[in-house]
C-alpha cells in the first residue's frame, strides 16, 4: 500500500524527531555521569544534574525531538509513527560508542540493522489515518469501554511500580524505572495525538481550543510527560544507555500500538496481509533491539558501570 501525503509528513517528523532524540540519551547521560561527581546522584533522589549545561543541553534536544514527534501524530497514525522510534536507538548507540565509549559489538550492529529493516517494513506498509474532524471525536473513542478499561490497568500497575516496587527494586532492575515510563508513555502517547489533531485542526480554521476536551488532554499530556522525565532520569543514571534505549522502546512501542489499536482501532480497514506485515515488520524491531541488549556486554563496558550504586553490589538485572 502506497504512503499517503500525510503519513509521507509524519514520517520525515518521525524521523528527525529520532535524530534529537538519539542524540538526547548521550548529551544527557554526559550531564548525569558530570553531576554524580558533584552532588547526590539522580538514582538516589539527587537533583545536582539541574545545574550541568550538558543536561540541559540533552533535554532541548529531546524537547525539539518530542515537538517534531508530537507533530508527526498530527499527520500519520500511532501504529506509524512509534515504531520509527527504533531509529533513535541507532543514532543513540553509535554516539555511545564514540561519545561514551560504551562498545557496540559486531551483532549489536546487525540489531540496528534489523530495526531499519523492520521500520522500513511498517512504514510501507501503514494503515491510512481515520477522518477525525473534531476533538470531541477521540474523546468519544478515549471514553469507549475498551479504552477505559486499559487506561485503568495502567494507572494501576504504574501506581504499584511506584509506591510498592521503585523504593527497593528500582536501582537493580531496568523494568522498573522503565515499566513506569512505558505505561505512561502509552497514556501519554493518546493524548498527544488528541492534542496534535486539535492542534491541526485550529490551524485549518476549526478552533478546537473552544472544546474543554482539549485542555483535559493537554493537561494530561504535561501531567505525564513529567513524570516520564523524572523515572527516564533515574534509569539513564544507572544502566547503560545502550540497554536503557533498547529496553525503553521495546516496551513503550509494544504498549502504544497496544493503545492505539484498542482506541483508534487503526487496524479496521486493514487486510490480513497488511497486518501480517506490520507484525512481521515489529517483530523483526523487538528482533533487532534484543541483539542489541544481549550484546551490550561484548564490548567493553563503561567504568561507570561497576559504580552504580552504593546499596546495591549486584550487577543491574531486567
Amino acid at each position: 500500500m502506497g504512503m499517503t501525503k500525510d503519513n509521507v509528513i509524519g514520517f520525515v517528523l518521525a524521523v528527525s524527531s529520532s535524530i534529537f532524540i538519539g542524540s538526547s540519551f548521550i548529551i544527557k547521560k554526559m550531564g548525569l555521569l558530570r553531576a554524580a561527581g558533584n552532588g547526590k546522584r539522580a538514582a538516589t533522589g539527587g537533583h545536582s544534574y539541574l545545574t550541568e549545561p550538558f543536561w540541559w543541553a540533552g533535554m532541548i534536544s529531546m524537547i525539539v525531538g518530542e515537538i517534531a514527534n508530537f507533530a508527526a501524530y498530527a499527520f500519520a497514525p500511532a501504529i506509524l509513527v512509534t515504531p520509527l522510534g527504533a531509529l533513535s536507538i541507532i543514532f543513540s548507540s553509535v554516539l555511545a560508542q564514540f561519545i561514551l565509549h560504551e562498545k557496540l559489538h559486531m551483532f549489536g550492529k546487525l540489531g540496528c540493522a534489523l530495526c531499519v529493516v523492520g521500520s522500513i517494513t511498517i512504514v510501507l506498509h501503514a494503515p491510512h489515518e481515520r477522518d477525525i474532524h473534531s476533538v470531541k471525536e477521540i474523546w468519544g473513542l478515549a471514553t469507549e469501554p475498551g479504552f477505559i478499561f486499559y487506561a485503568i490497568i495502567c494507572v494501576a500497575l504504574i501506581c504499584i511500580l511506584i509506591f510498592r516496587y521503585a523504593p527497593t527494586h528500582g536501582q537493580k532492575y531496568i523494568v522498573v524505572y522503565i515499566g513506569i515510563c512505558s505505561l505512561t508513555g502509552s497514556l501519554t502517547v493518546m493524548c498527544v495525538k488528541a492534542v496534535g489533531m486539535a492542534l491541526k485542526l485550529t490551524f485549518e480554521g476549526n478552533n478546537q481550543f473552544k472544546y474543554y476536551q482539549t485542555w483535559l488532554f493537554t493537561l494530561a499530556v504535561v501531567g505525564c510527560c513529567l513524570m516520564q522525565i523524572n523515572y527516564l532520569n533515574k534509569a539513564l543514571d544507572i544502566f547503560n544507555t545502550n540497554v536503557v534505549s533498547p529496553v525503553y522502546y521495546v516496551m513503550f512501542t509494544t504498549l502504544t500500538i497496544v493503545a492505539s489499536i484498542i482506541m483508534f482501532k487503526d487496524w479496521d480497514h486493514s487486510s490480513a496481509q497488511q497486518i501480517a506485515t506490520e507484525l512481521c515488520g515489529f517483530v523483526t524491531i523487538l528482533s533487532g533491539t534484543f541483539l542489541l541488549h544481549k550484546t551490550k556486554d561484548m564490548g567493553n563496558p563503561p567504568p561507570e558501570v561497576s559504580n552504580i550504586s552504593k546499596s546495591s553490589e549486584d550487577p543491574p538485572e531486567i
